[in-house]
């Protein structure tokens, strides 16, 4: 182990009735190098998880909600932590020695990188996670060096960010909740002028739970796709996608997706802000290289 902790970067953990694997997670996480300073923001768990977490690890830091906030409790991880930069992590996945010092170094020599995503390793196989696989193959360009492909979409739970720049753009929006929740902030990370960028050296182990609610998760991405949509898309734009994401999903699922979005309309409506013609033409060039890729598998 290194001689001092690397203070530039923290970690945030979230997590909800998920003890046991919210502990291997921390048992993770407290012994790299790095010695990161850690918050886990528990969302309302009634498993006496902040009580485990206290007895077995007293120097994690845990902020106990008293409902689920989903996503947005890693908002409130990162403005508690006092590090420039920081790693949000799931409590069934944690960052391999180095990683986190890795992304520190990168943060410190590219300043308008705001958010850097991990290679991910699933299971005890350590297959590459298939969002992986398509970030690498990212076909968007840019005119100045970066440490990686360039993205405009993340994997929340394996990714690093400058706190800056996540704050500026006011972290995961809380009406998604959870599921998909990635984009809205990565897209408003590139309007304010900061870089996404998938860089595979940084790595994360990531065991999916067992303890999940399908079905509800994939309610939940169809309506957050939506919203996302209707939020920054121009109106044209918007109204293919929409209909496209609804033709795509299972019958059942698209009905229960679309009356959740139709029930948040007005909120859309206070909030919609259409992207800069910059990021709206990256999408439109994702949007083009998505198609491809599902009519040629």
């Amino acid at each position: 182990m290194v001689d001092s902790a690397d203070k530039r970067i923290g970690v945030v953990v979230i997590t909800h009735n998920r003890r046991p694997e919210l502990l291997r997670t921390l048992e993770r996480l407290t012994a790299l190098d790095e010695r990161p300073q850690i918050v886990v923001v528990d969302n309302a768990s009634s498993d006496d998880t902040c009580a485990a977490v206290a007895r077995c690890y007293p120097q994690v830091t845990v902020l106990a909600q008293s409902r689920n906030l989903g996503t947005a409790a890693r908002t409130m991880g990162v403005r508690h932590l006092d590090t420039p930069y920081v790693a949000l992590c799931d409590d069934d996945a944690w960052w391999e020695n180095g990683s986190l010092r890795l992304a520190a170094d990168l943060f410190d020599c590219y300043s308008r990188v705001g958010l850097l995503n991990a290679r991910v390793l699933v299971g005890d196989e350590g297959g590459l996670d298939p969002t992986c696989v398509a970030m690498a193959e990212s076909p968007l360009a840019t005119d100045i060096d970066l440490p990686g492909p360039s993205l405009l979409g993340f994997l929340a739970g394996a990714s690093a960010v400058r706190k800056t720049a996540f704050l500026e753009c006011g972290g995961f929006e809380s009406q998604l909740f959870l599921g998909g929740e990635e984009q809205l902030l990565a897209v408003d990370l590139a309007s304010h002028g900061w870089h996404l960028c998938y860089v595979p050296e940084l790595v994360v182990r990531h065991f999916p739970s067992e303890i999940r609610d399908a079905r509800n998760r994939r309610r939940n991405e169809l309506r957050n796709a939506l919203w996302f949509t209707w939020l920054r898309r121009p109106w044209p734009t918007a109204l293919r996608r929409s209909l496209r994401l609804t033709r795509e999903a299972p019958p059942q699922i698209a009905i229960e997706g679309v009356t959740r979005a139709m029930a948040g309309l007005p909120w859309v409506w206070r909030r919609r802000r259409v992207v800069p013609p910059q990021v709206e033409r990256g999408l439109c060039q994702l949007d083009a290289w998505q198609a491809e890729h599902v009519l040629s598998s």
